[in-house]
């Protein structure tokens, strides 16, 4: 569990980059919710920015959008649960973010098809009513 604005917030989240300082964190906002935090060694960033990541793992790459969250500093996107880039995090191995603004950052997947089943159980019980 991690805390945010609105209380306890069930999260998914692993740190990776050279130095233990980046993260990668998944959240139910009504749908998954995906934030990757370049860490203390990342660049100064501009509120509003989108950049374009490529999560590589297993052979496979997924390219993804991310949106900057200015209250974190965070790189955020959310998409269905059905998204080809959360059986790639659900993989084996690790996984490597790149950018060829922001550079890259690998993490490590261990457990995290236990951890990102658990997000998406409790995403299934809050998206149930919702019309989006």
């Amino acid at each position: 569990m991690e805390e945010d604005e609105g209380g306890s917030v069930l999260t998914a989240s692993v740190c990776g980059g050279p130095n233990g300082g980046a993260h990668l964190m998944l959240t139910c906002f009504g749908k998954p919710t995906l934030s990757y935090d370049l860490g203390e060694a990342g660049p100064q960033l501009e509120p509003g920015i989108k950049a374009s990541f490529a999560f590589k793992a297993g052979g496979k790459t997924v390219a993804k959008t991310l949106e900057l969250e200015a209250m974190y500093n965070y790189f955020t996107t959310q998409f269905s649960s059905a998204d080809p880039l959360l059986a790639l995090l659900r993989g084996k191995g690790e996984v490597t973010v790149a950018s060829d603004k922001y550079g890259e950052n690998s993490f490590p997947l261990t457990g995290s098809s236990a951890a990102i089943g658990k997000v998406l159980a409790e995403c299934g019980k809050a998206s149930s009513g919702d019309a989006d």
